[in-house]
């Protein structure tokens, strides 16, 4: 069985040899073909470039600036990155790798494909790092995540998410004081030393990437423009714990959207002081914010975090119900309610489950 054209290249091997041979005795021995020592070079290369292995734990291989070819395919190959290290020379040479190698470090696979391998060194991508941005985070969050863990700067990050040439280059709509709501939640592929400008973009590219023809079309049926939606939706994504709860609590801020209520949403609140709360108090719902939407009608100027996909699904598709009102009990779930009294009796018995519930283990001392 051929195992990526290494055997059949020993054949010609072989046949290279009994060709040396019979000349060398003056042989009359009929040859059926002669192979060229370049043609057989390149041909084994080409053969061989296919392999590789399609996944599995990658290594860390540095390419020093000024580095020659040889002495990059001695590192690759020291590493298990290739295997037959003067095949693949040759191979590396046919691509034109010899004139374009870029220093720098690099995450590959053992016995990757060639030119895959090739197209790395050529290009300069190097280290790739996975970087995860969980649902409803802010804006300051995540920039205060890229620089623990990515290295860019926060105040970088802040400058380039509220950079008006960059909001517009990315189809923001005009007067959004920044890309919140649009820097889409999910885990990246991001390569090494990467700015933060171009994470900006990356994220807000994820986020409408999800945005079909579809929910375009709905946006019309809903009355709301897609800076509105991203805005509920963010609502949305801070108030749910529980999943299935999402299209409803989706649908109450829709129906009081519809009768002029305020919102009276406390994670609009909380983003008014510009600090996580941990609980909205009763004299916190004075703070004077247009994001306060306990004292303003309406929605907020814009989101309050960054929505995932299942939220944005929701506030397009709320449940049809005729809720006006919902309640967190301990465990997360909602109580939901059409009328305010049948509120203030879903809140009287979560007061009671909270009551009633153990307190927490005191730690140890």
């Amino acid at each position: 069985m051929n195992e990526c054209g290494v055997r059949s290249a020993e054949r010609g091997v072989a046949w290279a040899t009994v060709e040396r041979d019979a000349r060398d005795r003056g042989s009359n021995l009929a040859i059926p073909f002669r192979v060229p020592r370049s043609t057989f070079h390149a041909c084994l290369a080409l053969a061989l470039a296919a392999c590789g292995s399609p996944d599995g734990p990658r290594v860390t291989v540095t390419i020093p600036p000024g580095a020659t070819l040889e002495t990059a395919v001695d590192s690759l190959a020291a590493h298990g990155v290739v295997t037959y290290p003067a095949a693949f020379r040759w191979y590396a040479r046919l691509r034109g790798l010899g004139g374009s190698l870029k220093s720098g470090v690099y995450l590959l696979r053992p016995r990757a494909p060639w030119g895959e391998v090739v197209r790395a060194l050529s290009r300069g991508r190097g280290v790739e790092v996975r970087w995860t941005v969980p649902e409803g985070w802010r804006l300051a969050e995540i920039a205060a995540l890229a620089e623990r863990e990515l290295g860019v700067p926060r105040d970088s990050f802040l400058a380039a998410a509220r950079d008006p040439a960059l909001l517009a280059e990315l189809g923001i709509p005009p007067g959004a004081a920044s890309v919140e709501g649009y820097l889409f939640p999910t885990t990246y592929v991001l390569p090494l030393h990467v700015r933060a400008r171009e994470l900006v973009r990356v994220m807000t590219r994820a986020f409408l990437a999800q945005w079909t023809p579809a929910w375009q079309a709905r946006l019309d049926t809903l009355g709301l423009s897609r800076h509105e939606l991203v805005t509920l939706a963010s609502i949305v994504e801070a108030e749910v714990r529980y999943d299935p709860d999402r299209a409803f609590v989706a649908a109450v801020y829709e129906n009081r959207l519809r009768r002029g209520m305020r919102l009276e949403a406390d994670p609009t609140v909380s983003y008014a002081y510009g600090r996580r709360l941990g609980r909205v108090w009763e004299k916190q719902l004075a703070v004077r914010s247009p994001y306060n939407t306990y004292r303003y009608a309406g929605l907020p100027p814009g989101p309050i975090g960054q929505p995932g996909r299942a939220s944005l699904h929701a506030a397009l598709y709320p449940a049809a119900v005729p809720y006006l009102y919902f309640v967190a009990q301990p465990d997360g779930k909602h109580i939901f309610s059409t009328s305010y009294a049948e509120h203030r009796a879903a809140i009287a018995r979560v007061r009671e489950m909270r009551r009633a519930a153990p307190a927490p283990p005191r730690p140890d001392r």
